[in-house]
This record gives structure tokens, sequence and C-alpha cells, in this order.
């Protein structure tokens, strides 16, 4: 099988970009990805497109990619359209690398953009709700909410406000692990008050604000346990980046030293495993396939970025990850664990609640983060010495988990 390696990768600044088109922040991240690589738009052999808001936000149901691309001056090369609901920009970054492991080109492009900051809000809410089977809506939620049963929420920690309901059932997975395994709702603090402390450090966050863990707990709530720094917001952004073979490494002239590579890349769909089963967690099973691939363990990893929409999801994919074992999580994060200078560094971009969750770039971001990590180029953030990384990120919601979660473990 071939080696694949990143041989260009960028994104742009997460956040609301309220006067910006979606051609617009593709276009920043396809250059800052080709110069990167060195490379032009002429050597790419094939593209991957990933989009969620394309169609229910901006009308362009069919074909986004070719509309966005034909802009920013790709034409002619196969382009395929990837939606995965959060997980759409790994598992364009998935394709891209099965693509070029079968031979059929040497330089592929993986690209992802949304523009979810438009003025009706709750219509760009609404389409979260999309994530599940909608032809039995609310009968998944009332499944999901019941995760949570046996946890009271105190008064005053819940909103009068509209969110999606995804924020119900973040809050529902929060509680079973609380009520099953001991985990505190000063623990997911403390791991939301690390992950905006790391975002101080990343030009590319949409969040820059330090908070302290009371800070956290003091913030306005949204559902117990969750408070709104606690969870991912809106967000628009691009993240692009180029894979090559040994042969597209020569062809465009890549320079090796910073090229990166992908030593295992899984995508796995969701089970009906019962909740009383989480040694059949798809992101577990997904992990445990992704170390194999690479001949590596979870001890041999120096970075992590996992897929938090709520700071809750960094202990569940910790667990899954093997960092720890089930039920540590929590008590592993208050330690510092997971913080920058702790065992095993998790999230140092600041993670999707402080970077930003512009749905179909959020994968392709959390890998630039851990190339530029790689790269030893993060600056204040940077892991000493890092030469693995592992990315977790998952979308939508079947059974009692997600619908699919992607792992890709890269390696200097």
């Amino acid at each position: 099988m071939s080696t694949i390696y990143i041989a260009g990768i960028a994104m742009t600044v997460f956040g609301r970009h309220l006067e910006r088109g979606l051609d617009d922040l593709a276009r920043e991240a396809l250059d800052g990805a080709l110069a990167d690589a060195g490379c032009t738009r002429a050597e790419l052999g094939m593209a991957f497109y990933a989009g969620v808001t394309n169609g229910p936000l901006q009308g362009q149901h069919s074909i986004p990619g070719q509309v966005v691309f034909s802009k920013i001056g790709i034409e002619g090369i196969p382009v395929y359209n990837i939606e995965n609901a959060c997980a759409s920009g790994s598992s364009a970054f998935n394709l891209a690398v099965q693509c070029l492991k079968a031979g059929t080109t040497d330089v592929a492009l993986a690209l992802g953009a949304e523009k979810m900051n438009i003025p009706d809000k709750l219509k760009a809410l609404a389409l979260f709700e999309s994530g599940w089977d909608v032809s039995c809506a609310e009968a998944n939620y009332r499944n999901l909410i019941k995760m949570g049963e046996g946890v009271v929420p105190p008064p005053g920690s819940e909103s009068d406000k509209p969110y999606s309901k995804f924020m119900a059932i973040y809050a529902a997975l929060c509680r079973h692990h609380m009520k099953t395994h001991g985990t505190t709702q000063r623990q997911i603090a403390a791991v939301s008050a690390k992950n905006h402390c790391h975002s101080v450090h990343n030009p590319w966050s949409q969040f820059r604000k330090p908070y302290t863990t009371e800070e956290i707990l003091a913030a306005p709530p949204i559902t117990y346990p969750l408070t709104l720094p606690m969870c991912a917001p809106l967000s628009d952004g691009a993240a692009a980046t180029v894979l090559c073979t040994e042969e597209g490494l020569a062809r465009i002239g890549a320079d090796r030293r910073r090229c990166i590579k992908v030593a295992a890349s899984v995508i796995r769909s969701f089970t009906h495993r019962r909740l009383d089963q989480p040694e059949l967690n798809i992101g577990r099973l997904a992990a445990n396939q992704a170390y194999e691939q690479a001949g590596l363990g979870p001890g041999d990893m120096d970075v992590a970025e996992v897929h938090d929409a709520s700071a809750m999801g960094e202990i569940i994919q910790a667990e899954n990850l093997g960092f720890v074992p089930l039920g540590a999580g929590g008590p592993a994060a208050e330690r510092g664990e997971f913080s920058l200078g702790g065992r095993i560094p998790i999230n140092t971009s600041g993670g999707l609640e402080s970077k930003g969750h512009p749905l179909g770039a959020t994968g392709i971001g959390q890998l630039f983060e851990l190339v530029t990590q790689l790269r030893g180029e993060a600056g204040a953030r940077q892991v000493p010495g890092a030469r693995h990384a592992i990315q977790e990120n998952g979308g939508g919601m079947q059974g009692v988990e997600e619908a699919a979660v992607a792992i890709h473990i890269l390696s200097k």
C-alpha cells in the first residue's frame, strides 16, 4: 500500500464572517494549502468537497463542490461532494487518502467550507435536527433524553432561550456519565476552561478569551450540566489540505521535511449497541482499528484533537482513545492530564467549543492543528517533541452514539 502524505494544509480563522461569502472563505483555505504544498491548481488530480449547510442555508442542494470550486479556479477534474454531518471534512480527507492508495491520482485535494451565520439564527440551529433519522425524530429524542434520567437539574440551570435539541442530547450524555461514573460538573467545566485557555495562543480560533473553571460554572446555562462556554458556537470558515503519494510529492516538488505521514485513516458507522455496552462504542472500535493500522498505541500519541461539540465530548473520547480507563476521563481532566504540559495534551487548538465548529471544515481544521504540532510550528501552544498525533471527529446520531466517526493518526 502506498504511503500517503499531507503536503500542504491551511485554514481560515473560524468565526462570524458576516461580510464574506462561502467561495471567499474557500479560496483563502485553498490558496493557503496550495502555497504550503508548493502546488498549483493544475497539478491537482481529484478534489473532495465537504459541506453540510450549502443546501439548507444557501439553497445549493446539489453540486455545491463544483459551484464553489468553479469560482476559485478548479475545474475539469473529478469533484465529489461529501456530506457526513460534523464528520464531513474528515470523510473527505479519508476518501482522498483512499483514491491516492488506489492509484487514481497522485495529488488530491480535500476542502471543507461552511457559512453558518445567517440573519435567521433559528434556521441555522434547525439544520442540526436533520443529524438523525428524521422519520422518527420525536422517538429518537425521547429515547436519547432517557440517558440522563436519574440526575435532577438544579434550579436555574436551564436556559429559556432556543437551542438545538442536540444540546439536550449532549446534556443527557453528560448526566449518564455523571450517574454511571461519578463525573462532576466541575470536571466538565475544567475541560472547557482548559480549552479556552489553549485557544488564547491560537490565531485561528473563534474565541481567544481565557476562562477559569469557576467562570465556566457561573456562565449562562444551556441545559444542565452544560453552560454556554462548554458548547461549540455557530461558525463560518474553511480548511483545505493537499495530499500526495510519493510520486505526487516528487511531481510537485514538495518540501519533504514538512510533509506529514498519514499513518491511519479510519471511518466507522454506528451499530445498534446498547447503552450498557461501552466496549462497543463506535469511537473505541474506530480508535483500535486505527492503532492497528498505524502499528501504534495510545501511549505513543503525543497530542490529540477530539470532537468536543460540548466539553463532555472530550472526556468521553479521551476514554475511547484509550488515554484513560472508562470513567476516568473527568478526574484526569481535573488533574490537568489533558492540558498543555500534561501527560497527553488534548485540543491544543482550543477545541470545537473555542476554536469554532464550521461543520464541513471542522475535521480538516483539527488536522491542521495536528500538522502544525508535528511540524513544531505551534508557538506558545506547542507540545515539545511531538511525533505522533491522533484526531477523532464524529457526526450525526444513530442509536445511542454518533452515526459516523473518523479517526486519523498522523506521524512526523
